[in-house]
Order: structure tokens, then C-alpha cells, then sequence
């Protein structure tokens, strides 16, 4: 007896445009709600459990976070994260044209990007990735704001073999909460966001004794920046 394909592309086509806006729904909502509530685990995070880093972070607010460390990122980071859109295409643009000479290759996430990275997606270089990194970015751009977006990167941000956040980080290194960390303390942190793997704090890495007194100089010049003091406070 011969199956009837008659009606069964258009009801097929119907469940896979009600699947694609029920997804579509949820991840507006999720991104909706993380502008207020901080997310139970990200892929990074559970991928440093399951490679038995383990999990140390210790989600805070923005009050319970040291000016210095606020300052460190952004120096370190994104100088432009106030003046954005998310994306810094010069940057960008400065480092295709380096990658394309080099084999050393060279990023140019700003810090909106690496949040939109570090909370839904997962580590890699995919096109796809990529495509979807930009999505989240434009998405948290219009809807968390920047002061959002900046507590959320200190606060998901891989510092450490299994330490995620600057208070963890705090603790973790200085034995101290992320309130009370100094100017050096915060660079040195912000020295080895590039791997923290691999460019470690204790011991100290050459590369983060070498970055960390760039970052205090860089701190010191982005300081007084009107724009910058209104994400500091």
C-alpha cells in the first residue's frame, strides 16, 4: 500500500517555523532576564569541570567590585568599550590584515564580544561561532547596556585554571575580596585574560610581568575619560 506524502511537507514545514520561533522566543527571554539574574553556568565553565579544572567563581555585583579592576579590563581589553557598538572594526580590520601575514594570530574582540562568547556560546574559531557571536553581541548591546555588559564580563570571565570572575580571581590570588584589589592587583589580572591557562599570576607569568605595568600605564591615561568614570561608579 503506497504512503501518502500528500500534507506532509507543509505540516513538516509548519513544526520546524513553530520550533524555530519557540527557540527564537526563549533565547530573547533568556538574554531578557540575564540583563537582571546571572546565569546558573556557562559552556566554558562546565567544560573546565569536565577536564577536572574544576569551578571557583562567585558571582558579584558591580558596588562589591574595585574601580581598579573595572579600569584594568578596559585598559587591558577594549579601550573603545565605552564608545562602541559592540564591535571595533578598525581592530578588526587591523587584525585580518595581520593574520593574513602571520601565523601568530591576532584577536580583536572587543568586550561586549567576549561576553557574548563567554555566556551562550563556546570556545573556538568557527565561522559559525562567529556569526552567532555577533548576533549575541547585538543583542545584549540594545538590551543589558554597557555597566551590564562590563559586571558580566568580570564576573563570567575566565581568570585561572578553573576560576572564573574577579572576586574568585581576588581570592583566589591575593587571598581578597574584589572590592579592596589594588591598581597592581587588578593589571596583573587583566595581564592574563588574553590565556589565563597559560599566562599565569602565581607563579608569575613573563608575559603578565611584562603586560601588567603597560596596564597600570594605559589605567592612568583612561582615568579621567568622562565616559569611562560613569562606568567606574
Amino acid at each position: 500500500m503506497p504512503i501518502k506524502t500528500k500534507g506532509i511537507v507543509p505540516r513538516t514545514w509548519r513544526w520546524i517555523k513553530r520550533i524555530f520561533l519557540f527557540l527564537l522566543f526563549l533565547q530573547f527571554f533568556y538574554i531578557l532576564i540575564l540583563k537582571w539574574i546571572n546565569p546558573p553556568f556557562t559552556l566554558t565553565q562546565l567544560s573546565s569541570l569536565f577536564h577536572g579544572y574544576g569551578l571557583k567563581r562567585n558571582y558579584v555585583s558591580m558596588d562589591a567590585i574595585s574601580p581598579y579592576a573595572k579600569l584594568a579590563v578596559i585598559a587591558s581589553e577594549d579601550q573603545l568599550f565605552p564608545d562602541h557598538d559592540g564591535f571595533d572594526f578598525k581592530s578588526i580590520e587591523k587584525a585580518m590584515k595581520h593574520n593574513q601575514k602571520s601565523k601568530s594570530l591576532h584577536g580583536a574582540s572587543t568586550i561586549s564580544q567576549q561576553v557574548a562568547k563567554n555566556v551562550f556560546l563556546w570556545q573556538g574559531r568557527s565561522w559559525m561561532r562567529k556569526a552567532l557571536e555577533a548576533y549575541f553581541t547585538f543583542m545584549i548591546e540594545s538590551v543589558w547596556g554597557k555597566k551590564r555588559i562590563l559586571q558580566m564580563y568580570l564576573n563570567v570571565s575566565e581568570m585561572g585554571k578553573g576560576v572564573f570572575g574577579i572576586d574568585a580571581a581576588a581570592q583566589h590570588y591575593f587571598n581578597k575580596r574584589a572590592k579592596t584589589l589594588t591598581r597592581s592587583e587588578s593589571a596583573m589580572i587583566a595581564g592574563c585574560l588574553p590565556n589565563p591557562k597559560l599566562f599565569t599570576i602565581k607563579p608569575l607569568s613573563r608575559h603578565v610581568a611584562a603586560r601588567y605595568p603597560w596596564i597600570i600605564n594605559q589605567m592612568y591615561h583612561l582615568q579621567d575619560d568622562p565616559d569611562i568614570i560613569k562606568l567606574l561608579q
